[in-house]
């Protein structure tokens, strides 16, 4: 199967049916400041999600879940104290949850995805910029979509308020964070229809 594409509105979209992300060929990671200065990055390495793709893009859903305590910043001593209740609390609150609320097409395979993000036992709603960069038939036979979801999100708003000032001024960890999922997603239940479309 190529890439579903509406030549009248331009859209490359994933095509109708169910879609099971391929962990092992995902990525989700992170970025925030340190010091104010430098960047450190890190990742999830559990998580799972479903895209239910309608034959009217609007109607699609997305879920995601993510273990938090998969959490890894190539540090341990910092990835246990993200692991304490000083951060993402994963003894109470072991999952992240993201579940979209919309989807609007912006341009060729671009899509805004606004959703409900679960975290630290708060939920708030946030925004995600999505590439759809094709579809493609995999070496096992199931079709295969590839993606990406952009997105920034405060700490703080979600109860993650740790902090600790720095001499110099300023704070020794910053509340922006920037979150970038690299997807891959597996057709598990094809729509006939949108699939011949």
């Amino acid at each position: 199967m190529a890439t579903e594409l509406d030549t009248e509105r331009g859209i490359v979209r994933v095509p109708t049916g169910t879609w099971t992300v391929d962990p092992a060929h995902s990525s989700i990671e992170f970025r925030v400041k340190h010091m104010m200065i430098s960047t450190v990055r890190g990742r999830f390495g559990e998580f799972e999600g479903t895209i239910e793709a309608a034959p009217d893009y609007h109607d699609s859903k997305v879920r995601g879940t993510i273990e938090a305590a998969s959490i890894d910043t190539n540090e341990p001593r910092r990835d246990e104290h993200l692991r304490s209740a000083d951060f993402f609390d994963v003894e109470r609150h072991p999952q992240i949850v993201f579940e979209s609320t919309g989807i609007e097409h912006l341009e060729k395979g671009n899509f805004r995805v606004e959703g409900q993000l679960t975290m630290h036992g708060e939920t708030h709603p946030v925004v995600f910029e999505v590439t759809v960069h094709g579809v493609t038939a995999g070496p096992e036979g199931h079709d295969r979509v590839g993606l990406e979801a952009r997105g920034t999100l405060s700490r703080g708003e979600f109860g993650l308020r740790w902090q600790q000032a720095l001499e110099t001024g300023g704070v020794l960890v910053g509340d922006e964070v920037r979150v970038v999922a690299d997807i891959a997603a597996v057709c598990t239940s094809p729509d006939a229809a949108g699939a011949a479309a």
